[in-house]
């Protein structure tokens, strides 16, 4: 009988829990091995590589004798470490500190409000073409070339209402759009 990795995964796909096992007990300490390097973590190492040989398990019947079965079982505990250094770690309660509500209150709220409302004032007052080119960049975010397609003019006429219809917005708004960005 063949023992080889991919004959043995031959068998798990067709639900062999022998053969599983012998995969398990062939590769698991290797595993665990290289995700304790990846992670740093023993505990960590061990969740990974058990997570992997459970993914071997559910997925023998798709996988595909493309690559060696250790290269590919390499790769699935290297992703799974890989994604468990991405997550963010873990804070006892008492350590976390109050959560901080970054919701805006009602104060931030209407005075958001009435800067929008103003600048919405602001932009109604520019003459047409400044407004709408401001309008297609910054409320559309249509690039340049874009808008000067749509007004049928050139770039730099684009650029140069933009830059007009800013200014004509700063002397409007007394500074608010500056405080904006």
């Amino acid at each position: 009988m063949d023992d080889s990795d991919e004959a043995l995964m031959a068998r798990v796909a067709r639900g062999d829990q022998p053969a599983f096992r012998a995969l398990a007990r062939r590769h698991l300490p290797a595993m665990v091995g290289l995700a304790r390097r990846v992670l740093g973590n023993t505990a960590d190492a061990e969740d990974v590589a058990q997570e992997a040989m459970l993914r071997v398990w559910t997925h023998a019947p798709r996988w595909q004798p493309v690559a060696a079965f250790k290269t590919w079982l390499t790769r699935i505990v290297v992703n799974l470490c890989l994604d468990r250094k991405r997550r963010a770690a873990w804070v006892d309660l008492e350590e976390a500190g109050d959560l901080v509500d970054r919701t805006p209150d009602a104060v931030e709220r209407m005075e958001t409000n009435e800067r929008e409302r103003q600048l919405q004032s602001a932009i109604e007052k520019l003459p047409d073409r400044q407004r709408a080119a401001i309008v297609l960049t910054y409320s559309e975010g249509m690039s340049n070339a874009q808008v000067a397609d749509i007004l049928d003019t050139s770039v730099s006429a684009v650029e140069t209402l933009l830059i007009r219809g800013k200014q004509n917005l700063r002397r409007a708004l007394g500074g608010l759009i500056d405080e904006e960005g």
